[in-house]
């Protein structure tokens, strides 16, 4: 008897939400039981199995399809799939897939540094190392860093993440857990506080006096850091993100990085700064350091660079050149289908406006966030830039107690009405939905987390 092979195409992921079985449906158990006999412990967050996807929208094995408002952890800037780099993509992989752009020469990766260093922020000349990933990048960074300044020290700051490798796990400090059974990391690292107007060290409200917090923390780098215990000549550079992302998405007040490169300036020291989860349009602008007036001297970047393809990067102005060959290098960095996968993501980018649509849409989200807000006294907080938004969940607004249960239930619920989102920090949940987002859909998704919330309290 012959088999046939159907030619049917099969159908379109849908542009809606649709539960077909309670979520994690009987597939799914079965691939997170394989996952937990073969895989060891990561970071898992839901019990959603993947399946395909497009746009906003992801299906799991089960049938069931999501409304995406985590983006891969902000990876999928313009969605799943994306058919601009679907298509960049398929094309290299018929000529040339990896060439060792550490020691040979493609134009992919030509093209992708020379794009980078068009749309970074800087008045200088620049040059780009490419790497893997964004803890990568930062330790990239570090090494930029060292070899330029030759000092042995850093300044990083309390609730900031840049990674779980040695060395960049020396600056994360928004989880004790990172740290447990890793010490010591590199040394050379201290930490003060980041200026958080909602919880800080020095209990004051940063919305209401952001002057006021801003001159506390620049008072403790200078009188108590520098001041007692650590010699400026001997710090590098300050490790620091433009917005806090795994520390809980804090937007620090306007003028703190105007005030913080006044120290760095002073002292010849170098501003790294981490836009691994803030690159890419995600704030509204290309970069989130744009919004507060200052250029880095090296910016770390990954995530979305390349629209899920594995990538990283540091663009470092052009003195910072390691001044020799050798210092620094790696096998994978500057793949070459990860090199035309970021090119072709920041052409469309540019051509689908799509950081102008990240400030318009993250405006409305922002607007239903607060409406949510408005409604249940649960929620404390709503802060964030453009695309880059999160709700903080307390036990009392007044004492601002984070509630973190209650914030693990709300995630859960949301997910089982078919909205996936992503915590951060000690109670809040992050909501990144792809910069191509429509209203419509932002208002389908506050929809699914109402309801998590009226299901959680």
């Amino acid at each position: 008897m012959e088999t046939s092979i159907s030619t049917r195409r099969p159908e379109a992921v849908k542009n809606e939400i649709d539960i077909k079985v309670t979520p994690p449906g009987p597939k799914a158990k079965k691939i997170i039981e394989a996952d937990e006999k073969y895989l060891m412990k990561s970071t898992k967050s839901l019990p959603v199995v993947g399946s395909r996807a497009k746009g906003c929208f992801v299906e799991d094995v089960d049938g069931n399809t999501y409304l995406d408002f985590a983006s891969g952890i902000s990876v999928l800037n313009l969605g799943h799939v994306h058919p601009a780099v679907t298509e960049a993509v398929q094309k290299q992989l018929n000529r040339l897939w990896h060439f060792a752009g550490t020691d040979y020469y493609y134009e992919e990766q030509v093209t992708a540094a020379r794009m980078l260093t068009e749309i970074t922020p800087g008045s200088f000349g620049k040059k780009v190392f490419f790497t893997n990933s964004g803890t990568e990048s930062n330790e990239a960074a570090i090494k930029v860093a060292k070899s330029h300044t030759g000092r042995q020290q850093f300044v990083g700051f309390i609730g900031g993440f840049h990674g779980r490798s040695q060395g960049s796990l020396s600056f994360t400090a928004s989880r004790p857990v990172h740290h447990k059974g890793y010490f010591p990391g590199m040394p050379g690292v201290v930490h003060v506080p980041y200026p958080n107007p909602f919880r800080n060290p020095f209990g004051i409200d940063g919305y209401e006096h952001p002057d006021e917090l801003v001159n506390r923390v620049i008072d403790y780098i200078e009188k108590w850091t520098f001041g007692t215990y650590v010699p400026p000549e001997n710090v590098g550079a300050f490790l620091v993100e433009p917005v806090q992302g795994e520390g809980g998405y804090v937007v620090p007040p306007k003028n703190f990085f105007i005030e913080l490169r006044k120290i760095i300036n002073s002292h010849g020291q170098l501003l790294l700064m981490d836009e691994v989860q803030t690159g890419f349009g995600r704030t509204g602008k290309f970069f989130a350091s744009e919004h507060f007036g200052v250029e880095p001297d090296v910016i770390s970047l990954a995530k979305a660079i390349a629209s899920g393809i594995p990538m990283g990067a540091i663009v470092a102005k052009d003195t910072l050149d390691f001044p020799e060959s050798g210092l620094h290098s790696n096998t994978y960095g500057g793949n070459v289908l990860a090199s035309v996968a970021c090119s072709a993501t920041i052409k469309a980018m540019r051509e689908e406006k799509a950081v102008e649509n990240s400030a318009k849409q993250g405006k409305y989200l922002e607007t239903r966030l607060k409406e949510l807000m408005d409604k249940y006294d649960s929620i404390g907080d709503v802060r964030g830039l453009g695309l880059m938004q999160a709700i903080d969940f307390v036990k009392d607004r007044g004492t601002r107690e984070p509630a973190t249960k209650l914030r693990d239930s709300v995630e859960y619920k949301s997910f089982q009405n078919g909205l996936l989102l992503l915590s951060t920090g000690q109670s809040a949940i992050r909501i990144i939905p792809p910069l191509n987002v429509k209203s419509d859909q932002i208002d389908m998704g506050i929809e699914a987390l109402e309801r998590g919330i009226k299901a959680s309290l």
